[in-house]
Order: C-alpha cells, then structure tokens, then sequence
C-alpha cells in the first residue's frame, strides 16, 4: 500500500565558522572556571517549499554545562565485572591532559548514523565528529555539536549513535567504547528559525512543533507562534565500557549494552531504582534459552508487543522479553536472570544466517534479514516461541548486485518493509508484494549525476506516519527525503476506502476518478484518471502529519485529519473547509478513524479525557457550535464502519461492538443504539483489530428488527492479517454464543461487496445491468452474482469467494468440513481494489524515470488494469456450475471488451491441456468452448485464439468443434469475411485446403461483392504464399470475372502488381491489412515469403507469425465490439445505495453541491 513517489529532497547540514576562535564540546575531557562551552553557528541547504524559512537568530546551542557542573560525577566508567555479577557501580574516569590542538575547519564527513524519536518530529545524525539535531517538518538544523580534539583522542572517533524514545536523551558511541550522553532541552523563549507564510490568510497559523511542545514548549494558545524553538544539548556524562560494546538499544527507562568480551547484556537505568542500583549484568553463557555462546550483534524493541529481537554473530535470531524485576526476586534460580527469550531463526547455510531484525506490531511479523539479501518474515502467536515462518522475500536480484543487507524498516502502521543493500534498497508490501526497487535504476545516469539514494543505503528511517522516507547513503553527508504515497485504507480501513481507491502523500491526497469516465478509458494506460488535490497549507502547518482520509461512497467528499481537528473537501466544487478557530480545531484528535453517510461526516475522537462519536455536515462551517450530535463512549474506539442502508458498527477498546441506527431527521443527524457484542475471550488485542464488518440475512435486513441484527449476523474481523468470521447459534440453553473460524490468512485488506450497497427487491433493473456510481443492479430472483462476494488480497494474488453464503455455510467447526476454495487472480502489480461494474482488477506500480537530459531521477506511479471474468467463469465451469457463468457472463457481455476477457478464457484453458494432456473427463476445454458457443463473438473468439497460439494446439483445440470447414462456411453464411478468411489458414495449415480448392475463390468473390478492398489484398497475398508462381492467383482473378488486367486498363481498373498484389490504378489506394493483423512488408508493399517461419506456408502471412499469449486485439469486424489493448488491472465497486433510513425526516433528501 505503499509506493515512492516523486524526487526526493536532499538535505546537508554545514558549518560557518564564528568570528575568532572557534568553539569545541571537550565532553567533560577539560575543565575551565570561566568558560562556557558553546556550539558553532549551523545552517541548512535545503527548506521546506511551501514556506520560506528566515532565520531570525542564529542557531547557536549553548551547552549549559560548565565544566563547574561536570566535576566526578559526570565523568564516570561502567567496568565490565565478572562472572555471574548482576551489578555494577560508576566510577570516575581519569583526566587527561588538555589537548592544545586546535581544529582549523569543520568535519565534513560523511553521516555514520541516524535515530528518529518515536513522535518522529526530530531526528539526530552524527559524523565522527560532530552531531546535529534536526527538526522534521520543516527540515531544519536546530542544534548542533562539534566535539574537540581533546574529546577525540580521550574518548575516540563517533561510531554510532542512540536516542531515547522520548528524544529527551542521545547517547553517542565511540569507536573507544565509550557511551557520551547528552540530554536534550527546549527553550520556548528563544528562537532558531521563524516561519513566514507566503499567504497572508494563513498567517494566524503557528508553527509546527511537531511533539516538542511535550518537551515544554506550550503554544497552541490561539496566538500567533510563528517561530521555532531553541533546542538547548546538556552533556551529562561519560560511560566507558570496558567489556567493548558489540551494538547497544536505548529503551524508556533503560539503556541496553551488548558487551564483546565476555559476551553479555548490560542494562544501565536512566535513574536509580528504589534501591539505588543503576546497572546489572547477565552472561550471554549464563542464559540457558541460548544454546552456544555467542555475541550480539544487533537489537531491536518494540513497545506495543513489549518484545525484542536479538541477532548473535552465528546467525540466529531470538525474540526476547525483559524479566520484571519483582516476579524475578522470588525465585532464587532466576533471581540474576534479566531476561528470557526463544530461538525462532536457526540457519541451515551460512547465507541464511541473520543480518539485521526488524518488528511489525500491526500485524505480529518479525522480519530478519538474511546474508543472501533474502528477508524471512515470521509470525509471533505468543510470548512462549511459537514464532512459525510466515512467508519469505525473495529478491530476483542475485546476492552479488544486491550487497550486503545494512537495514530494515517496517512503517509506522505497519503496512510497507523497507530494505536497504549495500547497492540498493526495495519496499514490500506487509505479506510480500514488490512495490518499489531501485534496482531498475540506470546505475551509469545515477553516478553521473551523484544519485547516491539510488545507489545505496547505509540507514533508513520513516518520518511522518509513513508519509516520507529517510535514506542516508554510505560516506555522504547528504539526507534524502524520499515522498510515499499510500492508500487511504493503511490510515483508515473503511469499505469506500477500498472500493474508492485513495491515495494520500506527505501534503496532498489523489482521488482515483476511474469511476466516471467510459469503460475504454477506464482501463487505457494513457489516460491521467487522478485528481490530485493540495491539502490546505494552513492546516498541515500546525497538524502535519495527515494520519487518515476518507472518501464518502459516491466519490464526492474527502475528509482528512491530522495530529489535531480535521478538514474536509468537495470534489464537485474543489473547496475545502477547516476551523476558523484554532482552539476549536485543537481541542480534539481523531483516533478511531472517518467515515463518511452521503454529506455528513462521522469522526471518532477524543476530546480531552472523553471519547466520541461525531457528526459534522459538509453543508455547514467546521466549529464546535456546529456539530450535528455527539455520542459518548466509556473507551477509546478503535474502528467505526458503515454498514448496510442505516447503520454503524463501532469497536471500542473494551472489547465490544456497538450497533448504531443513523437516524435523518428534519433539522439533522441523531444515533441510536439498537445493540452491541461483547467479544472478551475471543478477541485477545482489541488495538490489533483493523477491520470490523459483518454481514445480516437477506430477510432480517428488509424485514426484520434491527435490535436483532447482533443476534443474527455473521461478524468478520481483521485481525493480524487473519479474516475471522464469528458465526451467532444458541447454545443449550438458548443463550446466544458466537463460533470463531479463520477463514483466510495473510490478508492485507479485504472487502464485501455487501459492504458497497444492497439491490432491493422491488428495484430490479433490466435496462442496464451496472448502476450509476458503479454498483451492479442484479435481478434477484435470478442470482445474486457478485453481489455476495468477498475479496481479499493476501500480498500475492487477489483471492474472490463468489458467494460468501458457501462460506457461512461451511464455517461451523461442528460440521467438520473444508472451506470452499477462493477463486484466485495472478497480478503482477498491486491491485487497490475490484470495478466489479467493469470487470477489472485496478491497482498501480512504480516506475522510475531517468533520462540523460536531466540531473535527478524521479518516481511516479503507472496505472494498470486486469481483467477477472476469466478465472471467475472457469472457476463456475470447472465446478460444473454454467448456469452461473452464463449468468455472470451476461452482466458484463455489453463491456468492449468482452470478447476478449473470453478470449482469454479459451487461451488459458488450451495452454494448459496442450500441456497437460488431462483424461477426457478431466478435460475442461469441452466445457468452456460448450460455454463460449453461446455468444455471437463464438466464431470471432475461436479464430483470435488460433492466431495467438501454436499450430500444434490446433488440433487439441478443434478435437472438440466442428471441422474448420464448418466453421468457415458458419462465418461466410454470417458475412463475416474476415473470420472467414482466419479459417482458411486453419484450413490450409490442418492439411484441408488445397491450392486449387474453391473456399478462396467464394471468399474473394465476397468481398469484391462487398467492395471490401483491403480483404481482396490479403486474399492475394495469401494466394501468392500458396504458389509463388502466381498461376494460383491469375486463375483465381479469372474466375471471379477479374481477368488478368492488361496495361492498357483505364481509371479504376484493378492489375496485378509483379508481387501478385492487387492495387487501383485509380485514386483508392488499398493498403494491405492482412485481416487486420499487421505483419512484414516487402518492398511495394509486398510480402517476402522469406521473412516468415521456416515453413514459407501462408500461415504466417495470414497469422502475422503471432506466438506470444493474447493481448488486446486488434479492432474486430462485421459488427463486433473493438476490442481495446489492456495492460493489466485492479479496481472495486461502489455499489449503488438506496436514500432510505429507519429514521424519519429527509435531511439527506437534497444534498448539497459543495
């Protein structure tokens, strides 16, 4: 859901030297009563481009720390101690001299490493020399620290770099193996940098604080800070590690150092415990879970599954959990064990063994990479090792132009991998979907033009809820900023989401308008089907990032919502509408997502300690006075869904689902409850829960008491990529008791087609079997079509169950069956969603353009489409079901391309047993071509498909037909000529047309009766392939009265050219065709027998010697649709919705226009 977009922007920090001297950090390695340890001045290269940025002070960080504070206590050493010690004490470290040293100029090396606070409104780099701070939106220099000489040679060289989860401490590794930490302070009264909006309508809007306002700087008062603030850097102390450090993790209340020698874990708290103790220490021999002595090599931790992940120098990988320390103490057996864990990667080979580990809360992943620049993704069920494989990355790139695997990063929800090589880097969708390498770069353009995020990557982190990347290439000084653009669902997962597709970006958002433009352009690569829209800049300045967008059902409303309040936009009028008032725009955040019911707004929020349920009306001004109804809840929601005509399903983190009636009345919008389940023991992480939805009988739903829809739908969930059905039955005493059954792994969204509209029984349209805003108006008493089907795409294919009814009915466990098998549909792109009204799959891929004429290469996305009818009607004939797919067939039979989805449908099947070569009971092909005779392309769709395959599949093909001769003389009695001539190449290559046999002459005659000029043409040419002597064609032109022509023919006679074509000697010229299917010409428009296969039969001339599996045709004739080229595909319904409410009133009977 994630795809790279754009050029990235490039980022340098650079120093200007002060006036005088300039100032070093000697880091507590000096000491001086009078001085105080200052910073030099640092600039930025590169600014945010919508707003300029002044600098209106200097950027001078003054270190608070004198060397009268350092004193014993700050400059301190952990000592490794020995084995089998739990703790540790701090103990000074001895002075050096002063250097007298001096640095002339600033290091300009390259940046060695990178850490991003977990709000991500700042993130810290560091050289071997120095370290700066840095604000994320805009991205400026707010600190920075040069350290000196003294401080070099005392402690070392910058090796690596850590920061606190808070970005309140950063701890800086020297190749030495020392640990200097510095805190980190705002000073709201000082100013770095203020911001001037171009636009003097914005200019109530402050600035973007981004999460330092946590750290004390308080604005959002409604008065106009427009600047940013001071960040003050505190050296605190010096660890020296004498153990060695071998990779070092900063968790909230503790630092966690991997030493080398002995191999051990040393957790050193931010402040001492209730006891006083600060340090503890474990042997790597003394943990019994880990089989051979080994060291660490990389850590990682995630808060919400409170979980790390450890990788040993032997390749192994274990997840691993912090003992606490009072259910420790106890047990005098664990009373010095600090933590506890379970291997779940054991390597076979050496290119198996673990690199780098990266975890996934959203989904309950933890990916490793591997040697040979493979990732393994497996799955944690539990805490107690059941860690099994989920699935696996494998790159098409060989080990040796990959390089080496130097990280990995998953985004913030959860949704995209990033991987970054030695050479290169790849994003992947959350089950395994490439949707971005720069391994298709031009690497010659990308050196010549300094392209180093192309070429490398040495770390990465995301910025912005995952609307940007932040690559660091290794040895260089540069930052790039790489946009994403994702789907709207990653943020949001609602049905008009997934049906409606939407994409949003680091300012913007995309609309896919595929909707509303005939079906040929739907599906035409060519043509721009996005509307891209500005978020307004007022907004973003003061709650970027965009965390979710919702886009209402028929297409026209989008509503986004930032850190703070929301804003909404009209795609009819192009307007967008936020608060007036900023203390109403701050007094609330949307937490449980958006969703829109025709014009009105539904927002889960949290206001305060309160959590509601808004309504706001896109016809009036977004202000606190205006809301329509507010509706309490005891928890925070989670995940708000519309469902059906009326109602409202809500997930709130106590575990129970609420149903809501959307009531319209005269003067607005009202909810009411009707029902609610409580899911305690069956859902174990209510926060892991993506998707709620469920579906209502047929007959409760028109008919029935909404008060007991909760006790007879069905429920289906999303959680860690499993779709869940929860199945309502009576137990024996008549209580209600819901059945849990997994019916799908993997999945990274789904979507019921129930979801996007319900057909009612007395709207039955046999005019037009699609609905105006793409839903399919489906006669129901004759089937339901696709109206109960469900999709959903598991990261490789899009899996379609075509009637979720044979579902429901085979879930029950008690029943002991198997689930129908999905319908499956091979993409090689990723599909956004299903145009069920247009038959095709919609998705988009990346691509990179470069081109030598200018200096950067950028990223866009290209639109793709695929056609799905042809699985979906094998799978009904495979199943013996054709009434089916004839129905299916007939809903879609007025689309272009139609003819060609069956086409395909005949080509796969072939392919297949021409290989296979299946037992005639087995064999399918009878069964689809039995099908196909039904449709008056039949005849049209046999001859594409012999044109498109082997000669050797004819035979297997026309086994199962009537002779070619039948069949020709079937499309000569039809006046389909041109299908006709197709034949006779069957004819002629099956060995059944003799040069002298009359099918040609009767075809010619036809055509000269039908003026067709350019069938005359070809029939020469093909004639001449028969008997390169001509004779054949010369006694063909006297039997259909043409003669041989002479010279002396007047104005539109027709003579024979050298090359036996035929030709006007008036002002028609006739170009040759060859039946619509291009192929070589010789000179004067001539065919050459020698450019053809090595068989000089007039096969190829007819056939154009097409061998390859069947795109588009070409335009058909005699009356048939043209049939349009379609590269691939992905796209979803929005189903058409009846106006109708249980409540009373017509508030949504006139809607607005903007």
């Amino acid at each position: 859901m994630y795809w790279p977009l754009g050029t990235p922007k490039v980022f340098a920090a650079s120093k200007q030297l002060c006036q005088g001297r300039p100032s070093e950090h000697e880091d507590g390695s000096r000491q001086t009563d009078t001085e105080s340890l200052t910073d030099e001045s640092v600039s930025q290269q590169s600014v945010d481009p919508v707003q300029s940025i002044e600098s209106s002070s200097e950027a001078v960080v003054t270190d608070e720390e004198s060397e009268r504070e350092t004193g014993d206590r700050s400059r301190a050493k952990l000592l490794g101690q020995g084995r089998g010690s739990s703790t540790s004490s701090l103990r000074p470290v001895k002075q050096l001299p002063r250097s007298r040293e001096r640095h002339a100029a600033y290091d300009h090396g390259g940046i060695i490493a990178m850490r991003v606070s977990r709000m991500g409104h700042m993130f810290v780099t560091i050289t071997k020399k120095s370290m700066t701070i840095w604000q994320t939106k805009p991205t400026v220099v707010l600190a920075s620290v040069t350290r000196s000489p003294g401080s070099l040679h005392q402690y070392g060289a910058n090796l690596s770099l850590l920061l606190r989860p808070d970005a309140l401490i950063i701890v800086v590794q020297t190749d030495l193996g020392f640990l200097i930490t510095y805190s980190v302070a705002t000073d709201p009264v000082a100013q770095v940098y203020r911001q001037q909006f171009i636009q003097n309508s914005h200019s109530r809007r402050h600035s973007i604080n981004n999460g330092v306002a946590n750290h004390g700087y308080t604005g959002r008062d409604g008065a106009a800070q427009d600047h940013i603030p001071e960040i003050n850097i505190r050296f605190r102390m010096v660890i020296k590690i004498d153990a060695g450090i071998g990779h070092a993790l900063a968790l909230d209340d503790e630092l966690v150092v991997a030493t080398i020698q002995p191999a051990a874990t040393q957790c050193i708290r931010w402040t001492p415990d209730s006891k006083g103790s600060q340090t503890s220490t474990e042997l790597i021999s003394k943990m019994s879970w880990i089989n051979d002595e080994a060291r660490i090599v990389d850590m990682v931790h995630d808060r919400p599954l409170n979980l790390s992940t450890w990788v040993m120098d032997d390749g192994k990988a274990y997840a691993v959990q912090r003992v606490p320390t009072l259910s420790a103490a106890p047990n005098p057996k664990r009373s010095t064990s600090l933590f506890k864990g379970y291997c779940f990667h054991s390597p076979k080979t050496l290119s198996e063994n673990a690199l780098k580990a990266a975890i996934n809360a959203r989904f309950s992943l933890i990916a490793i990479g591997c040697a040979n620049g493979n990732v393994a993704v497996y799955t944690a069920r539990d805490y107690d090792g059941n860690i099994p494989i989920s699935h696996n990355l494998r790159p098409a790139n060989s080990p040796e132009i990959l390089g080496k695997l130097t990280c990995l990063a998953y985004s913030p929800d959860g949704y995209c991998l990033f991987v970054g090589y030695e050479h290169g880097w790849m994003t992947w969708s959350v089950y395994g979907k490439l949707s971005g390498s720069s391994f298709s770069s031009d690497r010659a353009i990308c050196s010549s033009y300094h392209e180093q995020w192309l070429l490398g990557v040495q770390e990465a982190f995301w910025v912005g809820g995952g609307s940007a990347l932040l690559i660091v290439s290794p040895g260089n000084d540069q930052l790039w900023m790489l946009e994403m653009a994702r789907s709207a669902a990653a943020g949001c997962f609602s049905p008009d989401n997934i049906s409606r597709p939407l994409l949003q970006t680091d300012g913007g958002i995309v609309i896919y308008k595929g909707y509303d433009v005939p079906d040929l352009t739907a599906i035409s690569i060519e043509a721009s089907l996005w509307h891209h829209v500005q978020i307004p800049t007022n907004y973003l300045a003061d709650q970027w990032p965009i965390r979710c967008s919702a886009i209402s059902a028929d297409g026209r409303y989008v509503a986004v919502a930032g850190r703070r309040g929301l804003a909404h936009y009209s795609i009819n009028s192009g307007r967008w509408k936020t608060f007036n008032d900023p203390n109403s725009e701050n007094e609330f955040a949307v937490r449980g997502g958006l969703c829109w019911r025709q014009h009105v707004l539904l927002a889960a929020v949290e206001s305060g300690s309160e959590f509601q349920l808004r309504i706001y009306s896109r016809e009036k001004p977004l202000d606190e006075s205006e809301v329509l109804y507010i509706e309490k809840f005891d928890a925070p929601i989670i995940h708000i869904t519309p469902s059906g005509e009326d109602s409202l399903l809500v997930y709130t983190y106590e575990n129970v689902l609420f149903h809501y009636l959307i009531n319209a009345v005269d003067s607005g919008v009202t909810l009411s409850q009707v029902g609610q389940i409580g899911l305690q023991g069956i859902i174990r992480a209510p926060p892991r829960v993506r998707s709620v939805s469920w579906i209502v009988p047929e007959d409760q739903l028109h008919h029935g008491d909404p008060s007991q829809d909760v006790a007879t739908a069905t429920v289906i969930f999303l959680v860690d990529g499993k779709l869940v059905l929860l199945q309502p039955s009576a137990n024996d005493h008549g209580e209600l008791k819901y059945d849990m059954r997994v019916i799908a792994q993997d999945v990274e969204y789904y979507l019921s087609m129930r979801d996007q509209g319900i057909t009612g029984e007395g709207e039955i349209l046999t005019s037009a079997p699609f609905a105006p805003n793409g839903g399919l108006n489906i006669e129901m008493p004759l089937s339901n079509g696709l109206r109960d089907s469900l999709w959903y795409f598991d990261g490789s294919a899009m899996q379609v169950w075509t009637d979720v009814q044979d579902v429901l009915s085979f879930a029950p466990m008690d029943l002991g069956r198997d689930l129908p098998s999905p319908v499956q549909i091979q993409v090689d792109f990723y599909p956004l969603c299903a145009l069920v009204s247009k038959g095709i799959l919609f998705g988009i891929e990346p691509e990179l353009v470069q081109r030598r004429d200018l200096s950067f290469a950028s990223w866009r996305f290209v639109t793709r489409t695929h056609l799905f009818l042809p699985p979906l009607l094998r799978h009904h004939l495979s199943q013996y079901n054709s009434p089916a797919a004839l129905h299916l067939s007939h809903q879609y039979q007025k689309l272009p391309y139609f003819p060609h989805a069956l086409e395909i449908l005949l080509h796969n099947v072939l392919d297949e047993e021409v290989e296979s070569t299946p037992s005639p009971e087995a064999a399918l092909l009878p069964s689809v071509l039995s099908f196909l005779s039904s449709f008056p392309q039949y005849l049209d769709i046999i001859v594409q498909c012999t044109r498109k395959t082997e000669v050797r599949s004819w035979r297997t093909l026309f086994a199962h037909l009537p002779s070619p001769q039948q069949l020709f003389e079937e499309s000569l009695s039809a006046g389909s000529l041109k299908t006709a001539g197709g034949y006779l190449l069957v004819l002629h290559n099956l060995e059944e047309l003799h040069s002298g046999a009359d099918q040609s002459l009767r075809l010619l005659r036809r055509a000269i009766e039908e003026h067709d000029w350019e069938l005359c043409k070809e029939l020469a040419r093909f004639l001449m392939a028969l008997d390169e002597s001509g004779n054949t064609l010369r006694h063909a032109l006297s039997e259909v009265d043409l003669g041989v022509p002479s010279p002396e023919d007047g104005e539109g006679g027709i003579r024979l050219s050298a090359a036996g074509a035929i030709s006007s000697t008036g002002g028609n010229q006739l170009r040759p065709t060859m039946l619509g299917i291009p192929s070589p010409a010789g000179v004067d428009g001539s065919r050459r027998l020698d450019a053809w296969n090595t068989t000089r039969s007039p096969t190829s001339v007819l056939s154009g010697g097409s061998r390859s599996p069947p795109s588009l045709p070409s335009p058909a004739s005699d009356g048939a649709s043209p049939s349009p080229r379609i590269t691939d595909a992905g796209n979803s319904v929005s189903r058409g919705r009846r106006d109708l409410s249980r409540g009373s009133g017509d508030y949504f009977g006139s809607r607005p226009g903007g």
